[in-house]
């Protein structure tokens, strides 16, 4: 450079110096008097402080506030909670909920701005981590982390699905297994696979091998006969299913099972699943009966004896339900995670076409009537492994159909609300969101907790979770990697 040009460039080289180099402290942040809250140390909810330095817990401190350290920026706690972030291990990102798999994926401008909304949703609720269970579009999830606010993002790669059993069924023969790259073949069912797709590439083996490929840190894998007009739809057998187990095992990931019946269930906890996605709403022949019939409570007795993770997703039903329930369309707290034009098209005879598939025929009240039943046996079986402490993993299934009655961020404080109401503790549903999710995923050395080390991901709520579940619907302000936001910025209607 000429000395000639050095007095005029100079402002603009402080300038660029000044853009690069962050401000004193500001990697720093104090929070202090505030009451920590964290599961493995239930028995000391006190006053504390926090430091966080490169987006990491590096102090924590109980007792009397004292001096931040030199140089970093203080938050005044206002004696409110601090939490750590909670853990959704059951999510859906490629689904925009109530669209159709082609809108959803049509790059529509409801779409779009969905997707923009999407990763503020889940924390304005709170939820600083999710886990996708089966990926659809990898690059889905990639967008999704290069959003300047987001949650961690886990996955388990795309879904071990069994050919032509769920989901996979939902497909026409000419379509489905363009649509599932990860099917796997098994000699034992009587099925049909296309003869350019060749069964010696869809082994176990393969398909584990490609969510490790993918980085999943899960395998999911499904034991469903089918519901409505397809109730024979083919399952894996034992014996494929025990190579999966194995696989899974050598591989070092987490084997889930999608499981929502007696039977189901009880394949998965004898072929040695770690998670069981879903919770027990039909109970086959033993439908019926009024209380938990002895055959289902020995098998709740074996899924808490071997510590088997259980997500209930009660949720599930009541997403169905949002179509025959009058008012849902109108509860304020929707405008807070949907973006307006979105929620405003809900409304639209466009909106509605889902409707009709979940009523097939029937009055709004007959609908709601008939998923009583299911309802019933679900909070049955939850209030019956709450009462032995089973290890449930906290998991809201967003969305888990192409409903709108499973919205990010809100429908997971609504499992939340209804788990409770079916009889688990508060202390039980927080750790469900927090360490029970770490641990049963392999997170546990990076999340879950407010320890030294772990991740700063964490919540300031005005009310404690251990006092009232609307706590979780009290955060103030959230910190993902150390990034500090406001909720009120995170909401879809913030101005």
């Amino acid at each position: 450079m000429k000395p000639a040009l050095l007095p005029a460039l100079l402002p603009a080289l402080v300038a660029t110096l000044m853009l690069c180099t962050p401000a004193f402290g500001a990697d720093k942040t104090w929070i202090a008097n505030v009451k920590l809250v964290s599961p493995e140390r239930l028995d000391r909810i006190e006053t504390g402080s926090v430091l966080i330095e490169g987006g990491r817990i590096a102090r924590v401190e109980r007792g009397p506030s004292r001096p931040a350290p030199a140089g970093a920026s203080v938050v005044d706690g206002k004696g409110y909670y601090l939490t750590p972030g909670l853990i959704d291990s059951h999510v859906h990102l490629h689904v925009v909920p109530g669209m159709s798999m082609e809108q959803g994926a049509s790059g529509d401008s409801l779409a779009r701005a969905y997707f923009l909304q999407l990763p503020r949703s889940f924390l304005y609720y709170g939820f600083t981590t999710v886990i996708d269970l089966a990926v659809s579009d990898y690059g889905m999830i990639e967008r999704l982390r290069k959003e300047p606010l987001h949650p961690d993002v886990f996955h388990c790669g795309e879904a071990l699905v069994l050919a032509n059993g769920y989901p996979m069924s939902f497909f026409s023969p000419d379509k489905r297994f363009q649509s599932f790259g990860n099917y796997l073949f098994d000699p034992a069912m009587p099925t049909v696979v296309p003869a350019q797709f060749a069964p010696s590439a869809h082994t176990v083996a393969a398909g584990v091998a490609r969510v490790a490929k993918a980085g999943g840190i899960c395998v999911k894998t499904h034991f469903e006969r089918g519901f409505g007009a397809e109730r024979n739809l083919p399952v894996m057998s034992r014996a494929k299913f025990a190579e999966v187990r194995a696989a899974v095992t050598q591989a070092g990931k987490v084997l889930i099972t999608h499981a929502n019946s007696f039977e189901a269930q009880s394949f998965a906890v004898a072929g040695g699943a770690d998670v069981l996605a879903h919770g027990m709403w039909h109970w086959g022949a033993l439908n019926g009966q009024a209380g938990l019939p002895q055959e289902i409570k020995a098998l709740l007795d074996k899924i808490v004896d071997q510590r088997t993770g259980y997500q209930p997703t009660m949720q599930v039903l009541y997403g169905l339900r949002a179509y025959v329930e009058p008012g849902y369309l109108d509860d304020p707290a929707l405008r807070k995670v949907v973006p307006a034009a979105l929620l405003a098209w809900f409304s639209t005879p466009q909106g509605q076409w889902f409707k009709p598939e979940v009523t097939d025929g029937e009055e709004d009240a007959a609908v709601m009537q008939g998923m009583e039943g299911p309802l019933r046996r679900q909070r049955a079986v939850v209030a019956y492994l709450a009462g032995r402490d089973a290890n449930f993993v906290f998991g809201s299934d967003t969305p888990s159909s192409p409903t709108y009655g499973n919205l990010p961020g809100l429908n997971g404080y609504r499992e939340m609300r209804q788990l409770h109401a079916a009889g688990m503790s508060l202390a039980q549903i927080f750790k469900a969101a927090t360490m029970n999710n770490a641990r049963t995923f392999g997170l546990d050395r990076e999340l879950g907790s407010i320890e030294v080390g772990k991740a700063a991901n964490l919540l300031l709520l005005k009310t404690s979770p251990l006092d009232d579940i609307s706590a979780y619907d009290s955060v103030v302000t959230v910190w993902v990697r150390g990034q500090q936001t406001a909720r009120e910025a995170l909401a879809a209607d913030y101005k």
